[in-house]
């Protein structure tokens, strides 16, 4: 017996619908937004329906603010972000589920406690290390005494800096480590035969070589998946950039776009068409990734339950 599940079709229908257009309808405003005028906006206010200034629009973002720079730049965070933390991730799932040690449950609560505590809670300490991350060192000299040796060596005691502030390194590094790509290489790596790496071993394959020539291979979706979600997490970024960075040609392109409105308008509107125009711009490659990728994400995130 065939169940007659056509209102439940329907009901599913509508509610897809109305997802669509929750979804849609504020890019479909920001589009509509951004090919207007700044003088029609003055005197007509929103918009329904396109204009024809959205070329001429996306040419002043190009010409007369820093969102090309800050696109770059956001581009090297996001890719170095993702690429870094797939790595660091993948080494890690790979030690605890494969090396066997005493403590790896322990190590890995340890490692998914890291989501607990992201970088919009920990921004401060984070920035005082970036500010100089030699700083432990200078405490370590104190506390140990060399400082004082030091100081009636050469007359005056021993403090090193290094800052990472306005560096691409020290917009990429403070993002890296946290437990979720571990988490989603552990679940990919314990769907695997258990007896793969004894056969590997028996053909005379090491560690790395296992590592190299068969479970990357048969991880590369989950690869995938966490980069794409990774990089799109890193490109969306805000409150670290707008902390880590000072000058215009440093910061991430999000941050630029919040830029573009005035601090004090003054009783005067902002000019929403630019803004917009920008906001176009900088969702190009988010969007390209997830089009392009959107079948990694998908067989990536389930392949890796168990």
């Amino acid at each position: 017996m065939i169940e007659n599940a056509r209102s439940l079709n329907i009901a599913a229908g509508l509610i897809l619908l109305v997802g669509m257009i929750y979804i849609l309808g504020p890019l479909y405003l920001m589009l509509v937004t951004a090919s207007q005028s700044y003088g029609a906006m003055l005197q007509n206010g929103m918009a329904w329906l396109p204009g024809d200034q959205l070329l001429a629009n996306i040419g002043r973002i190009f010409r007369d603010t820093h969102i090309p720079v800050q696109l770059a730049n956001s581009l090297v965070v996001a890719a170095g972000d993702a690429l870094a933390s797939c790595v660091l991730s993948f080494l890690a799932a790979f030690a605890l589920v494969y090396f066997g040690a005493r403590w790896a449950g322990i190590v890995f609560a340890l490692i998914l406690a890291t989501i607990m505590l992201p970088i919009e809670i920990r921004v401060i300490t984070t920035y005082t290390v970036a500010a100089n991350v030699l700083s432990p060192v200078n405490g370590l000299l104190d506390f140990s005494g060399l400082n004082g040796l030091i100081a009636r060596l050469l007359g005056a005691p021993l403090h090193l800096e290094w800052s990472v502030l306005d560096t691409h390194f020290g917009l990429i590094a403070p993002l890296v480590a946290h437990g979720t790509g571990t988490f989603l290489f552990r679940q990919t790596f314990l769907t695997l035969p258990k007896d793969l790496s004894k056969a590997a071993r028996m053909d005379g394959a090491g560690p790395l070589r296992f590592l190299l020539d068969i479970v990357l291979p048969l991880s590369r979706t989950s690869f995938a998946a966490l980069f794409v979600l990774i990089f799109l997490g890193g490109w969306t970024q805000y409150l670290w950039p707008l902390v880590a960075t000072s000058t215009p040609r440093m910061q991430t392109a999000v941050v630029g776009l919040a830029r573009l409105a005035p601090d004090e308008q003054g009783g005067v509107m902002p000019d929403f068409p630019l803004i917009m125009a920008g906001a176009f711009v900088v969702s190009i490659i988010p969007l390209v990734m997830i089009a392009v990728l959107q079948r990694y994400l998908v067989r990536g995130l389930v392949l890796s339950e168990k």
